[in-house]
């Protein structure tokens, strides 16, 4: 009889692909969507449908499945967000900027630069109930012609900007505010050896600032590929996206935490893990008529799983 031994990292991995024993699943039914070089940023409108990013365009995913393309060479944009309004909010990392498009097509420049320097390549947004928008922007890959350090901000109007974490974080990479807008969370996820791949939570004060002094672990993937885009259900639950499928020697492991989706308690329990078998996994939304459908992008392809709650989606599944 052959060996049924099972070391610990292997039975942990295990144990990870599954929800707690006995409990219904969180997360089920992965299925491909599409395959055309989506890469990040999915955002649901609950016109058009939804809309990702990828080969430097602005794709829609419309609710019959039909692929187009919403915005053509849109600045190489990464993570997106519609506002309560419907307006599409994007991080142009080519541009160094965040931009909303206006119902009308229009472009306002929300955030061009910061004290009359350049941004490094805004990547994730989060926005509050008074529609302050958050933005982090920290620089993956060459580092030449960076003029500010990797840092989160906050925009209250178009062109009014502060920096509200700095020192605090590393490299930081997804954002999201809780729905009553009592914490930010951040993933700081630098991917160079020995970098942080942790997730944060800060307490946020009514003026939209941030406490440093409240920051708290909410789960660590060590020497893994770190957390990257995240969203919340109505239960509270948080959903992010991280690990590899293949490593990244010698700067990401794949051997304990696998490419997927992670779902946490809020004070950071795994609570079920959907594995993607695609590299990289990079972010995720709720949408769908009921919000119960996540979209994910992973190695340019879209996918959906279905969630046994409602997604929490600014201005909708409140």
């Amino acid at each position: 009889m052959g060996d049924r031994r099972i070391s610990r990292r292997g039975f942990l991995a295990a144990a990870l692909a599954s929800p707690a024993f006995g409990q219904p699943a969180i997360l089920s039914n992965l299925e491909k969507l599409a395959d055309f070089g989506v890469h990040e940023g999915p955002a649901w409108h609950f016109d058009l449908g939804l809309l990702c990013t990828g080969n430097g365009n602005i794709f829609r995913y419309a609710k019959d499945g039909k692929i187009s393309v919403f915005r053509q060479q849109a600045g190489r944009p990464n993570g997106l967000l519609i506002d309560p309004q419907g307006r599409l909010i994007v991080c142009e990392q080519g541009e160094r900027r965040v931009t909303r498009t206006e119902r009308d097509g229009s472009i306002t420049v929300l955030a061009g630069r910061f004290q009359q320097a350049r941004f490094n390549s805004p990547n994730d947004l989060a926005i509050d109930s008074k529609g302050r928008i958050y933005f982090s922007d920290p620089r993956y890959g060459p580092r030449e012609g960076m003029e500010l350090k990797e840092a989160v901000y906050r925009i209250d109007a178009p062109g009014v900007v502060s920096r509200v974490l700095e020192q605090e974080i590393d490299r930081p990479n997804g954002l999201l505010v809780s729905p009553n807008d009592q914490f930010l969370y951040v993933a700081d996820n630098n991917n160079t050896a020995g970098g942080p791949r942790k997730l944060w939570r800060f307490h946020l004060h009514n003026d939209g600032s941030v406490d440093p002094g409240s920051k708290k672990l909410i789960f660590d993937w060590g020497d893994a590929r770190g957390p990257d885009g995240m969203k919340m259900d109505r239960a509270g639950r948080l959903f992010v996206a991280g690990g590899l499928n293949k490593p990244h020697p010698p700067h990401e492991t794949a051997d304990r935490l696998k490419g997927g989706i992670y779902v946490l308690s809020p004070q950071g329990k795994l609570l079920q893990f959907l594995a993607v078998p695609l590299d990289e996994v990079t972010n995720c939304a709720f949408g769908g008529a009921d919000g119960k459908s996540l979209y994910i992008t992973a190695g340019g392809a879209l996918f959906r799983a279905q969630a046994s709650d409602p997604g929490w989606i600014p201005g909708r599944f409140a």
